[in-house]
């Protein structure tokens, strides 16, 4: 690992992103760091489930028929519909009918990200103010896809840890 180079896996890595796209949509932290790790666990699963690591369950629909209307609504951070509650927090994302709590996120984040988290950080905030908050609300999942860590596509991918270069994140804001 150098200052410019993490080498890490992709859940935290879309963790980050998404909270930062969040932010910058304007979403204060917390509610940022909440939405964010709901859209990195989304997309685990929707890959998951892709690469028959998880498969859909049938009591899903049954408790998705059972809910009550306008318990939970949406909001769409980086191309993925994340359910969410008003709490007297804020919003928060919800799994399993719990919201997810920023602290945890928060330290989820350290520790993967280690010492480089601040400088990982800044870069992802300066390539999300590169843009106006609509442009970076359709473009943040490509943004995203260009500079995520290489991994195989395949089952071995999955869990590993590739190469996030912290020069490449910054290099994807226009001028």
């Amino acid at each position: 690992m150098t200052a410019q180079n993490v080498l890490i896996n992709r859940a935290p890595v879309l963790t980050l992103w998404a909270t930062t796209v969040a932010e910058r949509l304007g979403f204060n932290r917390d509610e940022a760091l909440s939405l964010g790790k709901a859209v990195a666990g989304l997309t685990a699963q929707s890959k998951g489930r892709r690469l028959g690591i998880y498969k859909p369950a049938l009591q899903e629909i049954k408790k998705a028929r059972a809910r009550k209307r306008g318990e939970e609504f949406f909001v769409e951070i980086a191309g993925r519909q994340v359910p969410a509650v008003n709490t007297e927090e804020g919003v928060r994302a919800v799994i399993k009918d719990k919201p997810i709590a920023a602290p945890g996120v928060e330290h989820y984040l350290e520790s993967r990200f280690g010492e480089s988290l601040a400088d990982v950080r800044e870069a992802m905030r300066d390539l999300a103010k590169a843009f106006r908050p609509e442009e970076l609300s359709q473009q943040a999942f490509r943004l995203y896809e260009q500079f995520r860590p290489a991994i195989p596509e395949d089952a071995t991918g999955w869990g590993a840890k590739g190469r996030l270069d912290i020069g490449l994140i910054r290099s994807l804001a226009p001028e």
